[in-house]
């Protein structure tokens, strides 16, 4: 979401990855990116539907059947997007969310930060 909000670090990775690596969003992703853009940072709902246009353009995992039961995480919520990465077979989970974060030891699919991930891309592993 705050690549969406501010200039830095997280517009710069979505840049990146749209232009070099193929992002996958999911459904449940999506549904609360649009919340939190509309409802907490208030942006115009034409921005907002750009948004959500541009990664609808890309890969979206539809909300799976059910939520994962492989973490015990704080934050039931967050089980659908672990659950959304599996289904979408994604590489790695970028995420802010202290959360999934706090369970990334642990997690079925790795979980990075994006100052993780822009430093795992930049070592180019």
């Amino acid at each position: 979401m705050a690549a969406f909000a501010t200039r830095g670090l997280c517009a710069d990775l979505v840049r990146t990855v749209l232009a070099d690596h193929q992002l996958i969003t999911g459904d449940v992703v999506l549904t609360e990116l649009r919340a939190v853009l509309e409802e907490r940072i208030k942006l115009p709902a034409g921005t907002v539907a750009e948004i959500v246009m541009l990664l609808r353009a890309q890969e979206v995992v539809p909300k799976p059947a059910e939520p994962s039961s492989s973490l015990r995480i704080r934050d039931s919520d967050d089980q659908w997007i672990v659950a959304s990465a599996l289904a979408g077979q994604a590489d790695v989970l970028v995420t802010g969310d202290h959360d999934l974060l706090a369970v990334a030891p642990q997690s079925p699919v790795p979980i990075l930060s994006p100052r993780g991930f822009w430093e795992q891309l930049r070592a180019g592993s």
